[in-house]
């Protein structure tokens, strides 16, 4: 097994750490494509428009193309969202990571290291309005190589926030990652996780019937344990 550690962002990994958050996310598209063909409100479409086509023209070759023509749509549609939301995390917190999260209270950024390379990525900032009588804090950006898994760096990430949590007095670590992450979601479970919630991000995320689920992890003052 590799080996790698956990350190904070330096601006010298910002290349590296665009490309792991970059590619990561985009991995979700074949997933979802896959996704989208199980659904009703897909396969619909995709079994009557070639009928009429057959039906009105007589052409089964022009129904074959129209088919090719929909799964080429469905494959844009079902990118479009991730590819939107890559474009604005690079727009927004992730366009000067340091400002975003090196120089506010409370935030931070940790990428995980390994032969020299930036391998596994994780953020954390304050929740601007938590529930009353609560501090918490929210992990973003999880991602790890696809040639780094399985080797506990995700973990690793996840520990690193939760016991950043725990110096800033925080009493509970919250976050969202998509129910088609089927990693993400085991990996949450697994550390203690509890779900709250579902959600859609925006209408195209709805469109294609990827949820997001809501997560929080109770950090009780009096529990001092590693994980």
């Amino acid at each position: 097994m590799a080996s790698f550690r956990i350190r904070q962002f330096q601006e010298r990994d910002y290349k590296q750490v665009v490309d792991v958050f970059s590619r990561g996310m985009k991995e979700h598209i074949p997933t979802t494509f896959r996704h989208m063909l199980t659904l009703p409100r897909t396969l619909l479409p995709l079994a009557g428009v070639p009928l009429t086509v057959v039906l009105v023209s007589g052409s089964w070759l022009l129904a074959i193309v129209c088919i090719f023509f929909l799964l080429l749509f469905l494959w844009f549609l079902t990118g479009k969202p991730w590819k939107n939301y890559v474009s604005k995390c690079l727009h927004t917190d992730m366009a000067d990571i340091t400002r975003s999260y090196l120089s506010v209270r409370g935030s931070g950024f940790w990428v995980a290291e390994s032969g020299g390379q930036v391998v596994g990525i994780v953020a954390a900032q304050p929740v601007k309005d938590p529930p009353l009588g609560r501090k918490q804090l929210q992990l973003f950006r999880l991602s790890v190589s696809s040639q780094h898994r399985g080797q506990g760096i995700a973990k690793a990430l996840v520990r690193t926030v939760l016991q950043f949590a725990r110096d800033q007095g925080c009493s509970d670590v919250v976050l969202q990652t998509g129910l088609l992450q089927k990693g993400a979601v085991t990996l949450y479970y697994s550390m203690g996780f509890q779900k709250t919630g579902e959600s859609f991000m925006d209408t195209l995320m709805w469109l294609v019937d990827v949820s997001l689920i809501h997560f929080i992890y109770p950090l009780p003052s009096a529990q001092n344990h590693e994980l």
